[in-house]
């Protein structure tokens, strides 16, 4: 693009300036022309009127015009002090008297109009040009011509001269302006030599690369534009990479939460099928066949609830908070009287706006979460309140509490922050999985704060 630039803009640089030279050297050539034929009209004005008073003077002294020609003609001969001036007579078409041998004087194309006017005409002899102004006197003297040639050789030399000079000028000014214009195009293109480097660097994969920018121009807002682009296609491709591995992390933790109770269901079932068992060991491999294979149920089940909620709008009601919380301590109150803990609820909000299934499950997870990390004896308080104008619905224990690396990991799915707790209560990770896709298909924001040995605060709070 650069090249094509640079060749079209000396190209039509060449031709305007050049068509320039020509069109002032042509104005000038004609300018002289002209000054050179005004003032061969003049002079051939001038001498033609003596010449009348000459005749007149010596017809008034009775002496024949004829003879005299030599003597009056002769001062008119020095008009032009340079020797570029001559003059020629005639009398009937004939030759009678020239101030210099010139052979453009025998060509019969000099004789004058026969109205009586003056004739002005430019011609080329031996190397040297004239301007020539041939014209009859007026009667009685009708049948003299008289002809005056200037010699314009010296002038047009000169202009030559000049429109070589001119040429020439241009010629050097057009190298000049050739290697200007190719320093200008360099500063000009270099941003976008650097753009297409730095796109290259991106399209490889360095996606921190970055133009730099400086000035107020019209390419630093592009250099601006281009690196908000280069930043915005780091941030995919770092939020990409993100994906990818939690995706590949999903399919690892899938397998292997897969590969336990396959192993442990192949195992008794071959146990079953190759030994000699009595009743108690039947049964009790039988059990262990229906546990594993319970286990594998719930993530199936757990798993295709994820995928609804992320792939389906949900239909949301008014739902009193207080029926809500009835209905889940209703769900837990067998399971956390066997354990021995205590929840309150506390609802200071008198509704929000979701699934009423949804919600439920939601409430149960956080709560059971919280009874596993309590213990027995523990303490849970639930409660609905308003804050910073929002609705929120918290769930706050007393248990052992998480790390930050735990809180940081703990939505993922198939994640343990215990793993030997959670084998042992059946769980595959994906509770606060759905937990967090429940909060967000509710338009809501799921939070945890926590501390080792101080307990875990979680916080549902709705956006809209």
């Amino acid at each position: 693009m650069k090249q094509r630039t640079f060749l079209t803009t000396l190209t039509l640089f060449l031709f305007f300036f050049n068509l320039g030279i020509l069109i002032v050297s042509v104005a000038m050539f004609r300018d002289m022309i002209n000054r050179a034929e005004d003032r061969s009209l003049n002079e051939h004005y001038f001498i033609a009127s003596a010449l009348i008073k000459d005749f007149q003077a010596v017809q008034g002294r009775g002496t024949d015009i004829d003879g005299s020609l030599n003597s009056l003609l002769q001062p008119y001969s020095f008009l032009s002090g340079d020797n570029t001036a001559g003059l020629a007579f005639y009398k009937n078409n004939q030759l009678i008297y020239s101030s210099k041998d010139i052979a453009v004087l025998k060509d019969n194309s000099l004789e004058p109009p026969v109205d009586g006017s003056r004739l002005a005409t430019i011609q080329k002899v031996d190397d040297r040009t004239y301007v020539i102004v041939s014209g009859k006197l007026p009667a009685p003297y009708a049948s003299y011509t008289l002809v005056y040639l200037y010699d314009t050789t010296e002038a047009i030399n000169s202009w030559r001269h000049l429109k070589n000079i001119l040429f020439f000028t241009g010629f050097v000014l057009s190298v000049l302006f050739a290697f200007g214009l190719l320093l200008v195009l360099n500063r000009i293109f270099r941003p976008l030599k650097q753009i297409s480097r730095t796109s290259k660097d991106i399209a490889e994969g360095a996606y921190q690369t970055r133009l730099p920018v400086s000035g107020h121009d019209e390419l630093t807002e592009m250099s601006q534009s281009f690196n908000h682009m280069a930043a915005e296609i780091q941030h995919q491709m770092t939020e990409l990479k993100d994906a990818a591995a939690k995706k590949q992390q999903f399919v690892d933790n899938f397998a292997h939460e897969l590969r336990t109770p396959l192993t442990a269901i192949y195992g008794y079932a071959e146990y079953l099928q190759k030994a000699v068992l009595s009743e108690d060991d039947r049964l009790s491999a039988l059990n262990y066949i229906m546990s594993e294979s319970h286990r594998l149920q719930m993530v199936a089940y757990q798993l295709l609830e994820l995928a609804n909620l992320q792939n389906n709008q949900i239909t949301c009601e008014e739902l009193k908070v207080s029926n809500l919380f009835e209905a889940v301590l209703q769900t837990l109150t067998g399971k956390l009287a066997n354990n021995e803990i205590q929840i309150e609820f506390r609802c200071e909000i008198e509704s929000i706006r979701g699934d009423s299934y949804l919600m439920e499950s939601l409430l149960i997870n956080l709560i059971d979460n919280a009874a596993k990390a309590c213990g027995k004896g523990g303490n849970i308080v639930v409660s609905a309140i308003m804050e910073a104008e929002r609705k929120i619905i918290c769930v706050r224990d007393n248990g052992k509490g998480m790390t930050p690396e735990i809180l940081s990991q703990i939505t993922e799915p198939f994640y343990r922050g215990e793993k030997s707790r959670n084998r042992n209560d059946g769980g595959a990770g994906l509770g606060l999985a759905l937990c967090k896709q429940i909060a967000s298909s509710h338009k809501a924001q799921l939070s945890f704060l926590s501390r080792p040995g101080e307990g875990t605060t979680v916080k549902i709070t709705f956006t809209t």
